[in-house]
């Protein structure tokens, strides 16, 4: 599904990551009762063997109710299990089937404007629900969440958020909405584990009078879709291929392999259509080989972590370049390599600018990332939730008339800008807009590869 877009006033301004220090949440008075009380519930919860927890968090003023689907326990195997099938050569720049064409065009960059517009209120009270959908991804309960959570709070002291991760499994989602407007969500925010999938759920709150933001991902085929907040995907995903192509200048007809994201995820096909509207007219032109390229059920570091070992199986251990889609794919990539015994290993890329995810690109074991701001996204999100839950009028200028078409309807858009990230600009991106600070990139192992960056 590539999502249709149109921007007659595209701004173009530059991600300028007008970040500022994160916000925390302040505890409520009696905090003594509140720790015991969670100290209870967890014990209880502990002893009832697990399931999906339930706590009441207070912040300030308000009140955040959350929980989280049940996780497997241990960790994921560190041998991946099963794969799906490789295509052994280029392919074109996939959608799934049965979804409407077009290519994002223009989009928002910086923040100005885009929030601060709304009215903050202590006397408003009310019911949202941020339903998130996954944790293999390290960005969304480290950043999107507590980012979210903490401006919202702001803007409404007295109103609660109905927390959710859905872990990966869009029938817990779906149960998870359910029970959210059973509760008395009034605004939906919602990240999809499953694009089309998630259609059932903004069809289910429209028909409750709920309007529903689809956060980062988009929701397909329904126009009970109120906003659109994301990225440009595309842009992301060319991003990704032309520094992999920048990186292997000088290689002749260089051997590389794609991983791509979820096939559940709008996100992953739009990352692949900029990737290959890169690497296509160079493989036309026989300057680059697409030797195998796979779709990453999940996301799953483990499942990448499999592909790449087949890969290289099949390619006798030659591969020039490795196309990650995100940055836990490349971590399974980059594992199945040093397994291997490939070094120095080639030019791999990223996405969502993780912690170790960055800390790889100063080692050398990563060539890059692509550094989201999420702080701004997730604010304007709460923005957006917030003008919908009290019914401020949201002004022309948050989506600059920009509208994504979803495949039923145009969803009005804001589509920030993406970054690119290498050794050469993390501290210009990440570090300026504090996202990550030294002190938690430049642990003693890394220290070496910080002062060698300048990083200090």
């Amino acid at each position: 599904m590539r999502l249709l877009v149109h921007a007659p006033l595209c701004r173009g301004r530059e991600a300028d990551g007008e970040r500022g220090q994160a916000m925390h949440l302040q505890p409520a008075p009696n905090r003594f009762v509140v720790l015991v009380l969670l100290v209870i519930t967890a014990l209880v919860v502990a002893a009832c063997g697990g399931g999906a927890a339930e706590e009441v968090s207070p912040t300030a003023g308000g009140v955040v109710t959350t929980a989280t689907a049940a996780m497997p326990s241990g960790s994921p195997a560190a041998s991946p299990t099963g794969s799906p099938a490789a295509s052994p050569a280029a392919s074109p720049a996939a959608s799934p089937v049965g979804t409407p064409g077009g290519t994002p065009t223009g989009g928002t960059g910086g923040t100005e404007d885009l929030t601060g517009w709304a009215t903050p209120s202590d006397t408003e009270d009310g019911t949202i629900a941020l339903l998130l959908p996954e944790t293999k991804t390290a960005r969304y309960e480290s950043a999107d969440r507590p980012f979210f959570e903490a401006y919202f709070q702001e803007l409404c002291p007295n109103c609660q958020i109905i927390y959710n991760n859905a872990n990966q499994d869009a029938a817990t989602q779906q149960q998870q909405a359910e029970a959210a407007l059973t509760n008395g969500a009034q605004v939906l925010v919602l990240d999809p584990v499953d694009s089309a999938a998630a259609a059932a759920i903004a069809e289910q709150a429209q028909a409750q009078g709920v309007p529903v933001i689809a956060y980062d991902r988009a929701i397909l085929n329904s126009e009970g879709v109120s906003y659109y907040i994301s990225f440009d995907n595309v842009e992301v995903g060319r991003l990704q291929a032309q520094t992999l192509v920048d990186a292997l200048e000088g290689v002749d007809d260089p051997q590389i392999v794609m991983i791509n994201g979820s096939p559940t995820d709008n996100n992953a096909g739009e990352f692949k259509e900029g990737a290959h509207s890169v690497f296509d007219p160079l493989v036309d032109a026989g300057e680059l080989t697409i030797a195998m390229e796979y779709d990453t059920p999940d996301w799953s570091p483990d499942q990448a972590q499999n592909e790449m070992q087949q890969a290289l199986t099949a390619l006798g251990n030659q591969v020039d370049g490795v196309y990650a889609a995100n940055d836990g794919t490349a971590s399974g990539a980059i594992a199945a390599m040093k397994a291997a015994g490939i070094s120095p290993l080639p030019p791999v890329t990223g996405q969502d600018a993780e912690l170790a995810g960055i800390q790889r690109i100063l080692i050398g074991e990563q060539y890059m990332t692509v550094y989201k701001a999420i702080q701004p996204e997730a604010e304007i999100a709460a923005e957006l939730a917030f003008a919908l839950l009290t019914g401020q009028d949201v002004p022309e200028s948050v989506t600059g008339g920009q509208t994504a078409n979803n495949g039923a309807t145009d969803v009005p858009a804001i589509l920030l800008t993406p970054v690119a990230v290498t050794q050469d600009n993390i501290a210009d991106t990440v570090v300026a807009d504090e996202f990550w600070t030294v002190d938690e990139i430049c642990t003693p192992e890394y220290a070496d590869a910080c002062a060698e960056a300048g990083l200090e």
